[in-house]
């Protein structure tokens, strides 16, 4: 089958792999109809997440069931379903408590307590290092899914592929982070990031009844996604104080709610660099830097963007002296995708709006070149296999 295949950072290639084979009775087997790239495949392409081997990309793929585990009694040959980015077994501790992201029998290799750089990491995740154990991701012609009974949901008939396909990640990613926010309506929420995640924050955050939402970003082709796509008001912080715009929004108060939907990726400015060199950073916290001194004191700031280290120069300081709540990680994506299927459904929130470019695998490559270095207007890709 053909397969988007990590070497190396910046060697992104379409190869002819094996077919997966089940490997657990709790297994199935997809023919994959669309799959996207994330954000979050990035961090793997641009060696911020390290990956020694070769390893089929994607978290963000949907399919036609092709092959089931003799322990699998949830799906059936022919389903056509969404799978969870996240891998799950649905009975331990932190599955049964609505954490699957941390579930502790995905990831037996590298799980731990402890969250650290190189090893104790969470559950496992499609396509996303040996760290987060190894799986084969979605950008293929067909996947392999283990915990069949636990992730994948069955699709409506009515609804088609690209209507449902950022039910994996991007829609309950964004709707986490306004969930975070604790919402009782009539609230302002900015949101830092104007990619497929803060879209999908912007568009969930009127669901919550905000009364006002902000997008905030530095490229004008993305802050006019978020104008058309979400109805946002837009802030580019290449022309405007973003900090100051969104006080004078607010009656010199802030944001209730700041949700930083970038991560350690955002652009760096020089002393930046000069200090992830001084002290063996990657990557930057300016998205959460502006979030905290944005938000109003006693507010919260929710982090749905990726960062995957310790940074020097927190401001423990700012937050403590602001009250500020701060949420941090993975969405759990089981916990609010029937939800999120319903509201699908119902046309309360639409999807494919953000949808840039509809690309074949075999130009895949191409692809991650244009979402990376943000060209040809660039918001989200989506690639048939």
């Amino acid at each position: 089958m053909k397969a988007v295949v990590f070497h190396k950072p910046g060697d992104m290639r379409v190869d002819q792999v094996p077919d997966p084979k089940i490997e657990n009775p709790q297994d199935a087997i997809l023919r994959v109809t669309q799959t996207a790239i994330c954000g979050s495949d990035l961090h793997i392409y641009n060696g911020l997440f390290p990956q020694a081997k070769p390893l089929i990309m994607g978290h963000e793929f949907m399919g036609i069931v092709e092959e089931t585990g003799g322990q699998v009694t949830a799906l059936q040959k022919g389903d056509r379903v969404v799978v969870p980015f996240p891998l799950a077994c649905g009975i331990c501790f932190f599955c049964s408590r609505g954490l699957p992201g941390h579930c502790e029998n995905s990831n037996p290799n590298n799980y731990g307590p402890e969250g650290g750089l190189l090893n104790q990491k969470g559950g496992g995740l499609f396509g996303y290092t040996d760290l987060y154990g190894g799986y084969s991701g979605g950008q293929a012609q067909y996947v392999r899914v283990p915990f069949a009974n636990v992730g994948p949901r069955k699709i409506p008939d009515h609804l088609e592929d690209e209507e449902v396909l950022f039910l994996t990640d991007i829609l309950p990613t964004g709707y986490t982070a306004i969930a975070w926010g604790e919402l009782k309506g009539g609230e302002t929420v900015a949101v830092i990031g104007c990619g497929p995640v803060g879209l999908m924050a912007q568009k969930s955050a009127w669901l919550k009844g905000a009364k006002r939402v902000i997008g905030v970003d530095r490229l004008p082709y993305r802050l006019a996604a978020a104008r058309k796509a979400t109805g946002a008001e837009t802030i580019n912080v290449e022309e405007t104080d973003a900090v100051e715009a969104i006080r004078d929004m607010t009656e010199g108060r802030g944001a209730d709610l700041c949700v930083d939907a970038v991560g350690m990726e955002a652009d760096r400015s020089l002393s930046d660099k000069i200090g992830n060199v001084l002290h063996l950073q990657m990557g930057s916290i300016e998205a959460l830097k502006l979030a905290i001194s944005a938000v109003r004191r006693g507010g919260i700031v929710s982090v749905v963007g990726v960062y995957g280290m310790p940074y020097d120069k927190f401001p423990v300081g700012q937050i403590f002296d602001k009250g500020v709540t701060l949420r941090f990680g993975q969405a759990p994506v089981h916990k609010y995708i029937d939800e999120l299927i319903e509201l699908v459904a119902n046309g309360k929130i639409k999807l494919n709006d953000i949808i840039t470019h509809r690309l074949p695998i075999d130009q895949a490559t191409h692809g991650y070149d244009i979402f990376k270095n943000k060209k040809e207007n660039c918001v989200k890709v989506v690639l048939h296999p």
